[in-house]
């Protein structure tokens, strides 16, 4: 067995796509996932499965039965436990506080739209793209920044989920 990340997309934001984390907790142990913990309600699993599963299949059974249970379809995206500490490491910035800087994790290879970024970026913000995460740094704050408001029109081509660096350093502690 080995341990799995689960970033959810798009889940109890706004109102939209309700998942209690009790349920999903139930839901991944249904598949037969052990040792399934979640942080915060916004779609963070941690869970131990085969060590030679494939993220995309665990990825995809999970979407399955929560659309088949829950009726919510959203964008799954599962890293090894080895994977979400390599990330980490390869932030590219050393902020003062945790959450000013997101990793938003990609899918697949983005288009950059170097003209939107231009437009937007604040004069103290910051966007590196390397080894599937685009990072981006928002000193000023993530919630009035226009790249953050507007980062499907910078970066775009493929499904992106976003973690604060604080999030993924307490997922980082959770897997041990």
């Amino acid at each position: 067995m080995s341990q799995w990340v689960a970033l959810l997309r798009g889940i109890n934001v706004g109102g939209a796509n309700k998942v209690p984390m009790a349920d999903l907790r139930r839901l991944a142990e249904g598949l037969g996932w052990t040792g399934v913990r979640s942080y915060i309600a916004s779609g963070n699993l941690i869970f131990e499965a085969e060590a030679d599963a494939m993220p995309d299949r665990l990825a995809a059974l999970l979407r399955v039965e929560m659309v088949r249970e829950m009726g919510v379809d959203v964008p799954i995206l599962v890293l090894t436990a080895d994977r979400l500490r390599a990330a980490l490491a390869d932030c590219p910035f050393a902020p003062e506080e945790g959450r000013h800087v997101h990793a938003m994790f990609l899918w697949s290879e983005p288009v950059l739209r170097q003209d939107r970024l231009d437009a937007l970026r604040g004069p103290t913000e910051a966007l590196v793209i390397r080894n599937g995460i685009a990072w981006l740094h928002t000193p000023d704050g993530f919630g009035t920044s226009k790249l953050a408001e507007r980062f499907g029109s910078v970066v775009s081509e493929t499904e992106i989920t976003g973690r604060n660096l604080n999030t993924l350093r307490k997922l980082a502690e959770m897997l041990g």
